[in-house]
């Protein structure tokens, strides 16, 4: 995929970069998409620079509790796990990306096999296979139990410091570096007083990989970790690429609930309880699931959430339960030992009573748009793992397949970088001058805004949307951002440059998009449900949505012309077909 696409031109305030290094490559994120790209293009002997915003260990995939989802066992098909992710992303799969999952998938577990991942196992030394959600066989690989995400990062942090790979840690990105011609050369960042670099910098380097993680912290309640604000998107925003289909944010099902008020990262309780048989039910014990659907709690995320939800305003109710209770002691404590712990820490044992439960915000299905090469609309941007939106997912990530395709789409990504640089396409560029403004083109905003923005959106864009929820949250939105600007146009005033004001900027960027996204679709599909349009309009919604930033900030949203996802357009951006 090629295009001509442009900055523009809106950054981040900050310092101008005191420091700089070199490299072929520089990889944003350290999570199972981004480690395992920087091991593949170290392998292809390209120069290769991690950057992460806390420790290499601190990403989105050690939360991961569930597993890898990959087709091993003998009566199991890739053509069967694709029909499982087609039908989990309701019409809106790219199935030719899905094709490259399923099928790249097994062999890309095995490579991570071999550099050190080590799944659980049944007494003859197979991999044991669990099953979860959406998934007619057993296809999960799954390490510790439940620990998997952990098992996953260890192994990959561990070969990426034995095979010497520079990283940077505690460093927060902040914008896209471009050369003349608008193609990637770098990024510049923000380290956070550690290491052997401090303040803002650079990282010069032809191809940039963006493995940044979701935002799911646009939330107030998540299963996401706190660095997870969304900055992958909207760094790629501001440099002028295109973002697909980031109304589809999948709410897990059953996260513990800690109360109505309950505010950050929410301990999660994998779906793999529910694949080895837990219940779902309410204060009197009723299995609700039971009817709505053929697998009950194993049918997909969006169809569970909508149950819980639907039983719990039906009973005026402010959660479920999951009852585990016929599990036994000994189930509990060597199969789900981290969701164990965490109840207990909580004042809830699962061993002897249904856990209190009400889902989340988990998971991004949409993100920055790339080809199956991972490459976006900027040329020498690339994007994968949560941050991208490649068509995998469609309207609802199936369970699992999440930490497969950052492993297939970044190793994808390795190759076709390494296919530039033997081909000559692979060469320093000059980024242009990234000057330190007295006063900023564009306004930062107070580090307390960051929690207004996450109640707008769980108020106006959570599990439950309509029209006057949405219309409501992009008005109190857009205030925020015409309030922030007034004051910087009016009296030079703007929140100090810092991490939390970087963040909470990101923040608004995110959420305006994705309220403007959830805004144009009138219809309920996957895990997007508008409680105005509650039926699926294939008709007229079987397609994307796809959202830029423009110039001057303001939001170019256009639908496509069908539900393929579509290489970017060559030559100038798409006209808009509605401006928000």
């Amino acid at each position: 995929m090629t295009s001509t696409g442009t900055s523009t031109g809106i950054r981040l305030h900050a310092p101008a970069p005191g420091w700089s290094l070199d490299a072929d490559v520089v990889i944003v994120g350290s999570g199972v998409a981004g480690l395992t790209a920087a091991l593949r293009c170290q392998a292809a002997g390209l120069a290769t620079v991690v950057v992460t915003k806390a420790r290499l260990d601190d990403g989105s995939t050690r939360w991961a509790q569930g597993g890898i989802a990959a087709a091993l066992d003998e009566g199991d098909t890739p053509e069967q796990h694709l029909d499982d992710t087609l039908v989990a992303g309701a019409g809106l799969c790219d199935e030719e990306a899905v094709r490259i999952l399923v099928t790249e998938g097994p062999g890309a577990v095995r490579r991570l096999i071999s550099t050190g991942a080590q799944f659980d196992t049944d007494d003859t030394g197979v991999i044991h296979l669990t099953r979860e959600g959406g998934h007619h066989r057993r296809r999960i690989v799954h390490a510790g139990g439940d620990a998997t995400g952990a098992e996953v990062s260890r192994a990959l942090v561990e070969a990426v410091r034995a095979r010497g790979v520079r990283t940077v840690e505690n460093a927060l990105v902040l914008d896209l570096l471009t050369d003349a011609e608008g193609r990637a050369a770098g990024v510049t960042l923000h380290v956070m007083g550690e290491g052997q670099h401090d303040g803002v910098g650079a990282v010069h380097a032809p191809a940039v990989v963006l493995a940044t993680g979701g935002m799911g912290q646009v939330f107030s309640a998540t299963t996401n970790p706190s660095v997870s604000t969304g900055d992958g998107v909207a760094l790629a925003l501001r440099a002028g690429a295109e973002v697909s289909d980031l109304e589809f944010v999948q709410f897990h099902p059953t996260v513990l609930f800690l109360g109505a008020d309950a505010e950050g990262q929410q301990p999660l309780v994998s779906e793999a309880v529910r694949g080895e048989g837990a219940h779902l039910v309410d204060a009197d014990g009723v299995r609700f699931m039971v009817g709505q659907h053929e697998l009950a709690e194993l049918a997909p995320r969006d169809i569970v959430a909508k149950g819980i939800l639907r039983r719990m305003l039906e009973q005026d109710a402010e959660h479920m339960f999951l009852d585990g209770r016929h599990f036994g002691r000994d189930m509990w404590e060597h199969r789900f030992p981290t969701i164990l712990a965490a109840c207990r820490a909580h004042g809830i044992d699962p061993v002897t009573e249904p856990i209190p439960i009400a889902p989340a915000a988990h998971y991004a299905s949409g993100g920055v748009r790339t080809d199956s090469h991972g490459r976006t609309t900027v040329p020498g941007l690339y994007a994968c793992g949560e941050v991208a939106c490649t068509g995998v997912h469609g309207a609802n990530r199936l369970a699992s397949n999440s930490l497969l395709e950052g492993l297939v789409y970044a190793e994808r990504i390795a190759a076709d970088i390494t296919r530039e640089r033997e081909s000559g396409g692979l060469r320093a560029r000059v980024p242009q001058p990234v000057p330190y403004a007295d006063r900023p083109a564009h306004p930062l905003l107070a580090p307390e805004t960051r929690f207004t923005i996450q109640r707008i959106m769980t108020e106006g864009a959570g599990v439950l949307r309509s029209a006057a929820s949405l219309a409501g949250a992009a008005d109190r939105l857009e205030r925020l951002h015409a309030e922030a600007l007034s004051a910087l146009e009016d009296h030079g005033k703007t929140a100090e440059p810092g991490v939390d004001t970087w963040e909470a900027t990101n923040l608004l960027c995110v959420g305006r998009a994705l309220v403007a996204a959830a805004r144009l679709r009138e219809e309920t599909r996957g895990c997007h449900w508008r409680e105005d349009h509650a039926d699926r309009d294939d008709a007229h919604w079987r397609r994307h949505i796809v959202v830029r930033l423009n110039p001057d900030r303001s939001l170019a949203v256009h639908t496509t012309d069908s539900a393929d996802f579509p290489d970017p357009p060559r030559g100038p951006a798409p006209r808009p077909s509605q401006e928000q």
